[in-house]
């Protein structure tokens, strides 16, 4: 069976993941397909829109593929991640800028790769089973495909606490954070696609939107700004065991746990994509942490703690979060030269 289904259904482009018991995640297979598709639906003037969904009540999409990136690492081919990122985020590029609306039906789980698919839409809805988070710094990596801009975006310092704890948004969480627009109970859903593919309205989606529940990081927001904005992770860790009450407590031993070159270059990440603001210098900039990770070993490290033997007790090149330097982060996002991400002629 094939990992994903795209078609055309009345006036609409359909995209529809096809791995539920994978959790929906990005293959090799479905990038080359939305790489094929999306500049077919954008040219078709019959298509008034898209709409990507996925099969299955757990995930819309967990994330990418990981196991197989692993495996290749282990075997010293460190350009198979890059390959797969250097084809994956063009793809978020053209669905970022996409001439069409795109509504993204996102239930269950949404994080890394799954958030480059539906949050880059135009029309992002969520429902009661929603679980959205960019947890990249617990496996070695960074919040990518696009994911430092959609953080820096986000209000107040929420996009810094989100990027480095990866802390899981239910659904009023993601329409707060900026990383969804609707919410919409689930039950609604087939129907509302159905109308959507006779019609082409997207306007649709407003009508049929429903009171989202209350964010349960709003009651977080004063700690979270209080503390998120440093200017480097030293900052944070500072602030936070300056303060020393329960919350920061509790937020420090949980960043103890994760890889410190990620958040400390997660941090600056989303400085950056802040200060530029554009979904091509987010994914440079993305990129030139993966180019490099992968052959100095936290990224791998990451994924065998969490996938592949599953005893969650990384060892990270560094022992402690405060440990790198700013010089070290400095160097991760260095310009690659000619190893540069191209993205100028993006689908």
């Amino acid at each position: 069976m094939s990992d994903i289904l795209i078609r055309k259904t009345g006036r609409v482009g359909r995209i529809t993941l096809t791995r539920p018991k994978a959790l929906n995640a990005l293959t090799w297979q479905m990038v080359d397909a939305l790489t094929e598709a999306l500049p077919r639906f954008a040219a078709d003037d019959d298509i008034a829109m898209l709409v990507i969904d996925a099969e299955g009540d757990k995930a819309f999409c967990a994330g990418g593929d990981i196991a197989g990136i692993y495996h290749a690492m282990v075997a010293g081919d460190y350009d198979e991640p890059r390959r797969f990122w250097r084809a994956e985020y063009p793809v978020n590029k053209a669905l970022f800028e996409f001439p069409k609306p795109v509504a993204t039906f996102m239930q269950g789980f949404t994080m890394g790769g799954g958030v480059g698919l539906g949050c880059h839409a135009s029309h992002r809805v969520v429902g009661d089973t929603s679980r959205m988070a960019m947890p990249e710094c617990g496996i070695g990596l960074i919040p990518d495909v696009g994911g430092s801009l959609l953080l820096a975006r986000a209000p107040g310092r929420l996009g810094e606490y989100l990027g480095i704890t990866g802390h899981r948004m239910k659904a009023g969480d993601a329409i707060l954070a900026g990383f969804a627009d609707y919410y919409i109970p689930e039950e609604a859903w087939p129907g509302l696609i159905s109308r959507l593919e006779e019609t082409g309205d997207w306007n649709e989606i407003d009508r049929a939107a429903a009171p989202a529940p209350a964010p349960e990081l709003e009651a977080q927001t004063t700690d979270i700004n209080e503390h998120f904005g440093g200017e480097t992770l030293r900052d944070i860790l500072r602030s936070l065991d300056h303060k020393g009450d329960d919350w920061a407590l509790k937020t420090r031993e949980a960043l103890n746990r994760l890889c410190p070159i990620s958040m400390a270059c997660t941090v600056e990440l989303v400085h950056r994509a802040r200060l530029r603001d554009r979904m091509d210098e987010a994914l440079k900039a993305e990129y030139r942490f993966g180019h490099r990770i992968v052959e100095l070993g936290d990224f791998r490290e990451g994924i065998r703690a969490a996938i592949i033997d599953k005893d969650k007790s990384p060892k990270w090149r560094h022992a402690r979060p405060e440990d790198p330097t700013p010089a070290e982060v400095s160097a991760m996002l260095r310009p690659l030269g000619a190893d540069e991400l191209k993205l100028e002629d993006t689908l």
